[in-house]
């Protein structure tokens, strides 16, 4: 489906909740201010959005293009690619590279990132792809008593976890990246479950694998809470699955979004690069804001190069 546009570029939806295609624009740090907005503009409507054939972009012209819709933030624990102001590389052969789990990007500090654009550099000949869920859908989604419910609780996110259990064929080196380096900064912060968006005031739903529990509620209660809410923003059909070419990008709404990294592709090689826009606090549904319990440094000198 291709919505109707006053631009150059053409914008076909994927699915009816989630995700949509950009054609005809090749992306730049000098694009005009009317194709920044209108970027913009289907970001919040379509939650992530993709391009092709962007073999263009280096690092460099990422980081320009990126800094048009806001600060640039490299991660809390991990170094960004060297020569770089904040992209991460996330490599396959390499610890930390797979992330194989739902997760909304670095909810374990108070003002997590607002947006996140991914580059495709390497893509294996199969597998390997991303997918996306619409937490705004999510919420949406919800029964009236399911919404009043979620509205009053508070997760506790953190990158500290029982990283084993929650990935138990994870490599040697994946266990020692995530106790050395992703962890080498500890952060702990409480968010409220549901938040409400600063730019189209929609409420969404803020969860994934970084939540590791809900204030005031016993560990086994919290369990059965976290996989009731977050089934429902996993449903099929509040999700988009992107099947990745070399010079893909894709750009996301971290605030209403989660998203996995297939990790179906054996032993092949597979480097995306990705920047972070800076966010803001959320806020619930009452008007209260995320508020950071601990930050510990652990080993500052681990963070990956």
């Amino acid at each position: 489906m291709t919505d109707s546009s006053s631009h150059s570029f053409q914008i076909h939806r994927l699915t009816a909740r989630v995700g949509a295609e950009i054609r005809g624009i090749r992306l730049a740090g000098d694009l005009p201010d009317a194709h920044i907005s209108a970027i913009q503009a289907a970001l919040l409507r379509h939650k992530v959005i993709f391009f092709r054939g962007q073999q263009h972009l280096t690092d460099a012209e990422q980081e320009r293009f990126g800094a048009r819709f806001g600060e640039l933030v490299p991660h809390p624990t991990q170094n960004a690619r060297t020569g770089t102001a904040g992209i991460l590389e996330l490599d396959s052969s390499k610890g930390g590279g797979r992330a194989d789990a739902w997760h909304t990007d670095v909810t374990f500090v108070e003002a997590y990132p607002k947006i996140s654009i991914l580059r495709g550099v390497v893509i294996p000949q199969f597998g390997g792809d991303t997918i996306w869920a619409n937490t705004v859908a999510a919420y949406e989604g919800l029964s009236p008593a399911l919404k009043a419910a979620a509205e009053q609780l508070w997760a506790v996110h953190s990158n500290a976890h029982d990283y084993a259990a929650r990935r138990p064929n994870a490599s040697e080196e994946d266990k020692r990246h995530h106790d050395e380096v992703f962890t080498s900064t500890v952060y702990e912060t409480e968010h409220p479950v549901v938040r409400v968006h600063p730019e189209t005031g929609e409420r969404s739903l803020v969860l994934g694998s970084f939540a590791q529990g809900f204030v005031g509620h016993s560990r086994n209660d919290a369990e059965l809470l976290f996989q009731l809410l977050q089934s429902h923003i996993t449903r099929p059909e509040n999700v988009v699955r992107w099947h990745w070419q070399e010079g893909d990008v894709a750009i996301w709404d971290n605030r209403a979004t989660q998203h996995y990294a297939v990790n179906d592709y054996g032993q092949a090689k597979r480097v995306v690069r990705r920047t972070t826009l800076a966010g803001d606090i959320p806020v619930s549904v009452d008007g209260r804001r995320s508020v950071n319990r601990k930050t510990i440094v652990r080993n500052p000198q681990a963070r990956a190069a």
